[in-house]
């Protein structure tokens, strides 16, 4: 067969034309980018220069998202101050109320307790200088016993000295805290463990008290007080504690402990609000005998 033919051979013509093609075609693109370069930076320059006018579309965008981030942030802080004030004024005025009715309460507890402090001084002066008179112990100055000599005719009449006076009627000014049945059963106890039993002659004077039965407790109660508690019948009562009050005649009233004394306690009707004050004493004769109930 024929031998392959060879490649004609490159011209310096051919490849000086090629040159000048690739250098027209690197000058283009140079010529391109500078272009777009040019054209980026024009644009840039001109949003920056919206940007500083105010008028960037963008920038007009992202504020107005801005603004009402803003003012939703603003209303929700207003809003928050509101509730807040309201809250802190609820409980100023809770508190305020709970400060006064405290006040009240321990300004009136105040008031009992020593209302009770003194009622109790005051009886136990009455009872003391009472068993003194009982007693034949009395305080007042006894007087001297004088012989008295008959006056003469020439002698003045005797002026009567008035500067002692005769002790009033103590049974007159006792403020009594017991009924005059009760009162009278006392004095009879008295006088019977204070003079022996002896017959009564007809010349013999005779005692003038009442021809009252003396109706003598059958049943004693053991009653007494101790650290602002009441122990009564084997059963301890407290200050606030419901009970039901029964009396000698047989009556039963609804009432609750409102304070506890030395030696009485005060107590409280339900139905009209009304305060007692049970001694002791009448807790243990049986004069009041009181029963628990229920608060409600």
């Amino acid at each position: 067969g024929r031998p392959p033919s060879s490649p004609m051979p490159r011209t310096d013509t051919e490849d000086a034309s090629e040159t000048d093609l690739a250098k027209h075609d690197e000058n283009d693109c140079v010529e391109i980018k500078e272009q777009m370069y040019q054209d980026k930076l024009a644009s840039l320059k001109r949003q920056l220069q919206q940007l500083q006018e105010g008028t960037l579309q963008e920038y007009q965008k992202r504020m107005k998202k801005l603004d009402q981030q803003y003012k939703e942030r603003l209303r929700s802080a207003d809003l928050f101050l509101q509730l807040e004030t309201e809250q802190v004024e609820r409980n100023y005025i809770k508190e305020k109320k709970a400060a006064v009715k405290e006040f009240d309460d321990k300004k009136v507890e105040l008031k009992e307790n020593l209302i009770a402090e003194l009622e109790e001084k005051k009886k136990m002066i009455e009872n003391e200088k009472l068993t003194m008179e009982l007693t034949g112990d009395s305080m007042e100055m006894k007087p001297i016993m004088t012989r008295k000599l008959r006056r003469r005719p020439n002698d003045p009449v005797p002026i009567p000295d008035k500067r002692r006076k005769p002790p009033p009627d103590i049974l007159k000014l006792l403020n009594y805290l017991l009924t005059d049945e009760q009162i009278m059963e006392d004095l009879r106890t008295l006088n019977k463990l204070k003079s022996p039993k002896r017959p009564v002659s007809p010349s013999s004077p005779v005692e003038h008290l009442p021809s009252t039965p003396v109706d003598v407790p059958s049943q004693r109660y053991e009653a007494r007080i101790e650290e602002g508690k009441l122990y009564y019948d084997k059963r301890w009562y407290h200050k606030s504690q419901a009970i039901y009050l029964e009396s000698k005649e047989n009556t039963k009233i609804s009432c609750v402990i409102s304070s506890v004394g030395t030696n009485e306690i005060w107590v409280r009707k339900t139905s009209d609000s009304t305060k007692m004050r049970i001694y002791l004493g009448q807790l243990q004769r049986g004069a009041f005998i009181i029963r628990r109930r229920s608060a409600a």
